[in-house]
């Protein structure tokens, strides 16, 4: 009987990761833990699934548009977290008494919109979120720029740029221009800058946001403004006078690039752009964005904000928050055109060819030895032909091979071969295979990747 054969395939805007992908993402994971660890945030895990009341409207309109939600087979609503953020704040508000404050997190699991796709981008991707939420203290905000910082060059990038900027700055003159009604609308047709340029945004405030001439003039002249980072702040001081919410707004991203700075970030890395805007309604302090300066087209790479009224929805009690999320997906095609994946389709780095199904034992032995000098070892099988052996070796990106017949296991010797030039070197099987472990190290760490 012939059952019809179900043609194999992925739904839009998801991907399967072979091998050669997620090795770099697992590397680039344990980097992103090790980093967010050395500054003091924990790991939390939450549901995929939440209550649909606790997701819908936190993100803003378009968002609602993007999120998976439906009715579970008990008849509830529910929604498939579009991002760490807001499950973060009702996790807090839930938790908060056992957490102690402030608590210091990071969560590193998949989120899901029904966006269009785009290079990069999928429907189902990683956030790598780090937020210290329970204090309004910049120190919080100053410390979220030297975690992008360290994390950046941890990874292995030299060249890139965090732009940050404040809320309040933004919300300052729309106070002056009694725009606050309009706010979000404003916001995020000023976080299109990028996309449709100055004209359009203007069209937009004027004749879809009925914004007057002289207040949407003044408003873009203040998120285009150029120069280096003292004259941007300069700037502002004019154009924010006399507006407490807009004054306030500047003084935090004075001292914040400032000590920033102090505490070592290069002063090339960092750029105040008053044209961020960051699309969630939710942030209401410093935001930031970090655009590899090789790639700036492939979008930011690291992003996030403070929001200080989040946790509101879900308690009495205010849980003032600030961080920001690595997006792996975007960050890992970003590598891969920049060429800086570690080229490797297996996690072993050290093939070991089976030669001789009588020395089994051997190799066996062997292979712990290697492993128990911190080398990961395959070892084939299968008892085939070396050229076959050494074939499969090599379409894998194997490093190294041990090769070990019968008359050099007899003499207590193995050859170590670099895959990659075919040189070939005799060791001496002595003490714990320790000499052959080197050789096979030293092989390795000429092709090494991520950090």
């Amino acid at each position: 009987m012939n059952s019809k054969i179900i043609t194999p395939r992925t739904l839009k805007g998801f991907r399967d990761y072979l091998p050669e992908t997620m090795l770099p993402r697992e590397q680039l994971i344990a980097t992103a833990q090790k980093v967010y660890r050395s500054f003091g945030y924990t790991p939390i895990e939450t549901p995929a699934l939440e209550y649909l009341e606790i997701l819908g409207g936190k993100g803003g309109e378009e968002t609602d548009k993007q999120m998976y939600h439906f009715q579970d087979h008990g008849g509830r609503e529910v929604g498939m977290r579009f991002d760490l953020t807001i499950p973060l704040a009702r996790f807090v508000a839930q938790h908060q008494h056992e957490l102690g404050l402030p608590f210091k997190r990071y969560h590193i699991a998949p989120v899901w919109r029904g966006e269009n796709t785009q290079k990069g981008r999928y429907r189902e991707f990683m956030q790598c979120d780090f937020d210290t939420i329970g204090t309004t203290s910049l120190v919080a905000d100053i410390e979220v720029v030297l975690v992008i910082d360290v994390l950046l060059r941890a990874i292995g990038i030299e060249k890139f740029t965090i732009c940050v900027n404040n809320r309040k700055i933004l919300n300052g003159i729309l106070e002056k221009f009694e725009l606050e009604g309009k706010s979000v609308a404003i916001l995020r047709v000023l976080d299109k800058l990028t996309k449709i340029g100055v004209e359009k945004v203007l069209k937009e405030l004027t004749e879809v946001l009925a914004v007057e001439s002289v207040a949407a003039n003044e408003i873009v002249k203040l998120i285009t403004l150029k120069g280096d980072r003292k004259a941007i702040l300069e700037s502002l001081s004019p154009l924010l006078a006399g507006n407490k919410t807009g004054e306030s707004g500047l003084a935090e991203l004075w001292e914040l690039t400032d000590r920033a700075l102090a505490a070592g970030v290069a002063e090339e890395r960092l750029k105040v752009d008053v044209s961020i805007a960051r699309g969630l309604d939710y942030y209401t302090g410093t935001i930031y964005e970090t655009f590899l300066d090789d790639l700036p087209d492939i979008g930011s790479v690291c992003s996030g904000g403070r929001y200080d009224n989040l946790a509101g929805l879900y308690t009495k009690e205010r849980l003032p928050g600030v961080g920001a999320s690595l997006g792996l997906d975007r960050f890992l095609a970003a590598m891969e055109q920049l060429a800086l994946l570690p080229n490797a389709k297996k996690s072993a780095q050290v093939f070991l060819v089976n030669f001789e199904e009588n020395r089994l034992s051997d190799y066996l032995l062997l292979a712990k030895q290697l492993r128990d000098q911190g080398l990961a070892v395959e070892f084939f099988p299968e008892t085939k032909k070396i050229g076959q052996q050494l074939k499969y070796a090599d379409r894998n990106r194997f490093p190294v091979a041990i090769v070990a017949g019968e008359s050099e296991l007899c003499e207590g010797k193995c050859q170590v071969k670099d895959l990659k030039t075919g040189e070939s070197h005799v060791v001496s099987l002595a003490n714990e295979a320790k000499e052959v472990a080197e050789i096979a190290e030293k092989i390795i760490a000429m092709g090494k990747g991520i950090g």
